[in-house]
Parts: structure tokens; sequence; C-alpha cells
């Protein structure tokens, strides 16, 4: 009975130690991607924001701004390519003294490879409904899983264009040691305001007619991304946005806020951070190596109970028969008598 059963034991565990590197260098592999069905909501606050209130049509100063984004995975729209993830984000952003009237509402859609984080052309991908904005380098993920001390290229919204993410070095957040990410994108003219303004709006002569504009826009943005997933546990977003007329004579700041992540919110994103460091570092590690050790285990104990054990048997032989004097041997002659 015991050498069936060691052969079986040899063999689970030959499978074990053959599992084990494939599910290290492949399953793992295959595992390690950015969910399809990513649903986060984060918000963002700034105080002393300076904006322009376009429904009373003046300047305000000393607000608190608050910035709302919901990031929502769209698992039907890469057609069923597995390897695309496509995700929408939408935000709001209010004065907290007045919220039930958003000061501006944005949104964009972004279709990206689920290994690399890298951006693609596909699945309807737009930035507020522009399709034809062609995003590159990375979007709200660093690579999954491998981020490095290096700059990236990450798309900004705003200019629609990829500006350099620049590593600035580690910091601390929340328990999780992070590397720092800064973006500078530098003062860009986004469009043209559909209505005229008032001169005296700009600075210039109020007897001069209503002025046509060009909005610009500029930003800092400092990013603290969690290594193990690539994904950003903290924001800080300093933006400056204002118009000016074509000839540069007259001009107007129309918003100005340093938006960073609020406290709930970075403690959303850093448990999200650990879960997903949990499961890469079970796939990548845990799983293959436990794997492994079970083989190995499997195998001496099955070496044991099995060949070498019936060898043993073998080698001992019945134990010999006893002698009528008491001692082992052959038995002892009969004596007769006379």
């Amino acid at each position: 009975m015991r050498r069936p059963v060691g052969l079986i034991m040899v063999c689970l565990g030959a499978f074990c130690l053959t599992l084990a590197p494939l599910v290290r260098f492949y399953v793992a592999e295959q595992v390690v991607k950015a969910p399809l069905n990513r649903f986060q909501t984060t918000r963002l606050e700034a105080r002393n924001a300076t904006y322009f209130d376009t429904a009373m049509l003046k300047p305000r100063s000393g607000a608190t701004l608050r910035a709302t984004s919901v990031v929502r995975g769209d698992v039907r729209a890469n057609g069923g390519n597995d390897d695309i993830a496509v995700w929408d984000s939408t935000t709001d952003v209010v004065d907290i003294a007045n919220p039930d009237r958003p000061l501006q509402v944005s949104g964009f859609r972004i279709a990206f490879d689920r290994r690399t984080s890298r951006l693609v052309r596909c699945c309807g991908a737009n930035v507020d409904g522009d399709t034809s904005v062609r995003m590159s380098g990375y979007g709200l993920l660093f690579p999954i899983a491998n981020v490095r001390k290096r700059d990236y290229p990450f798309f900004d919204m705003t200019t629609r264009r990829p500006v350099p993410m620049r590593y600035s070095g580690e910091e601390e957040v929340r328990g999780v040691r992070t590397y720092r990410f800064v973006q500078r994108v530098p003062e860009t003219r986004t469009g043209a305001i559909g209505v005229r303004l008032p001169a005296r709006m700009l600075g210039m002569d109020p007897r001069l007619p209503d002025q046509k504009v060009d909005r610009y826009s500029a930003a800092t943005v400092t990013m603290w991304v969690d290594p193990r997933t690539g994904i950003p546990v903290r924001q800080r977003q300093a933006i400056s946005s204002t118009v000016r007329t074509p000839d540069g004579r007259g001009g107007m700041t129309i918003a100005s806020a340093d938006l960073v992540t609020m406290p709930e919110s970075e403690r959303a994103l850093v448990d999200t951070a650990n879960d997903g460091a949990l499961k890469i570092e079970a796939a990548r590690s845990w799983v293959p190596i436990g794997t492994f050790v079970l083989g190995v285990a499997l195998l001496v104990l099955g070496m044991v109970a099995g060949p070498l054990g019936s060898r043993r048997s073998a080698r001992s032989g019945p134990p010999a028969p006893r002698r009528s004097d008491g001692r082992f041997g052959e038995p002892a002659a009969s004596s007769r008598s006379g």
C-alpha cells in the first residue's frame, strides 16, 4: 500500500515543481493587470482660491473650491479585448459656499494597455467629447507594479498634449513609501472664449467695445505614486487660468487654485494601493514559492513512503525463526538416549 501512495506523492511533487516557475513567470504576468471595472471617487480641495464668477460677472477671492473626480471603468467598451481597459473620468468643481452651482464640469475617456498603462487610440477615447484628440503617454495610472525613478510622459487633458512627469524623490504617505513626480505645464493657449467680454473687466478703457479673448492655462501637478501598483495616492494641482485679448493689451485671471487631495480620499487611495499590492505580491511571490515548497515536501515524502521505503523493507527481510533453546538461528537437534 505504501508504494502506490508514495508514487502518487512523487508525481504530485514533480507537478508542483514544474508549476511553480510557470505561475511566477507566466500566470502572474497575466494576472497583474489594471482592473476593467475600476470605480473611484476622489476629492481635492483648494483654500483661498480666486475665480471669476460668471453668474455675477465679478471676481471672487478667498474661496474654498472642491473638485470631485469620479472614475468608472466601462467593461463593455473594449470590444472584448481583455488587454485594453477603458475608464471614464468626470470632474465637477464647486465653491463650497454655493455647492449646487458647478463652476466647471469636465470629462474624458481614456483607453490604455492593462499591463503597461500606456494610452492607446480606441474605444471612443476623448476629452470633453472631442474624439479627435490624439492621446499618448500615460493617463490616470503609472506602469502597473513597475514604477521606476525616472521621468514619464503624462497626458495633460487641459492643454491636450503629453508633458513630462519628472521624478523628484521619495516620501512616505500614510505608511506607504511613494515616489514623488512633478509635472510643470507651461502657460498654453487652450482656445478662444465664445463670448466677448467688457473692456473694463479686462483692465482696458471702459469706452472700448467688448473684446474677443483667448484662454490660457498653466499648472504644476505633483503626484505621490505607490511604486508597487502605479496608483497615485496623493495629488496636488496648482492651476492658473487667464483670458487675454489677442493683442495682449487686456486680460484677467479667471481661476487660481491650489487643489490638494482631501484626507478621506487619500486614505481610500492608500487602501486601494495596499490591496492591489497584496494581490500582486501573492501572484508573484507567495503562490509560486508556496507551490515550490509543497512540491519539494511531496517529493521527499513520496520518496520516503514509496521506492525508498520499499527497498528498506526488502533489505531488512522477515525476522529469523527462534530456536528451541531460546536463541535465534537453526532449531536445535533433538537428543537421543542410549
